[in-house]
């Protein structure tokens, strides 16, 4: 057998995908952006934020990096909210289209649900094809959207007993960001295998998820209000 490079060449750590979430700030959708574009090594296919201002959601997610989709402060504007999610995407499932960006987002009976998931679901194949069986429509070609159908068809009326019964089924090394009118959620597989850290942002009442834990440290040691997200 004949090697073309080195097989030790890829022996290293494989990031993937960015996950970012914010509550309690007034312009959590900047802050978002901010920690996404420190982590765009960890991913630069896609990219996305999801935001809630207590009332109503709003999203902007595209292909291509966080400058290329964030840069534009119209667009920060638009995305309106004390509290927001975002993600960068690294296809580990899943074609290179927009319809693979995330977060997900989905109305359930009890509210709005976005979600940014990094890391892999071993059991998504076969559970994709059970809830294809039972009806449910897929939009998306990744394992992501895997939760979001066993979350509608779960039982529980909030959505926090929903998340858990679909985490429950699923198998593999994941971390989540999560966002509801119940608030921002943070999930982690059950061995800790893919990061998540909870921080607070200096100065201001509000807390951070990333599962970047140098980012979190130093985008909440001081002040992000005069800074920009730029190519």
């Amino acid at each position: 057998m004949t090697f073309t490079t080195s097989p030790f060449d890829d022996d290293k750590l494989h990031e993937e995908c960015a996950l970012f979430g914010i509550y309690g700030t007034p312009d959590a959708a900047a802050h978002t952006a901010l920690g996404l574009h420190a982590q765009q090594h960890r991913g630069q296919e896609a990219t996305g934020i999801v935001a809630f201002d207590g009332q109503q959601f709003s999203a902007h997610r595209g292909l291509g990096h966080v400058g290329d989709n964030f840069g534009d402060p119209s667009v920060i504007q638009r995305l309106k909210g004390h509290a927001a999610i975002g993600h960068n995407r690294y296809a580990t499932t899943g074609a290179t289209v927009a319809r693979n960006s995330q977060p997900l987002f989905a109305e359930f009976e009890s509210g709005g649900f976005a979600v940014g998931h990094n890391g892999n679901l071993t059991n998504a194949m076969e559970l994709r094809k059970d809830l294809v069986r039972r009806g449910c429509l897929f939009q998306s070609t990744t394992d992501s959207e895997v939760i979001v159908h066993l979350m509608a068809l779960g039982r529980g009326l909030s959505v926090i007993d929903r998340l858990v019964g679909a985490m429950r089924q699923v198998e593999g090394a994941y971390s989540l960001v999560a966002l509801s009118p119940a608030g921002l959620i943070g999930v982690r597989d059950p061995h800790g295998v893919r990061p998540l850290v909870l921080w607070p942002l200096r100065y201001q009442d509000c807390e951070v998820l990333s599962c970047d834990s140098y980012v979190a440290r130093t985008l909440t040691s001081s002040s992000l209000s005069n800074r920009s997200v730029t190519t």
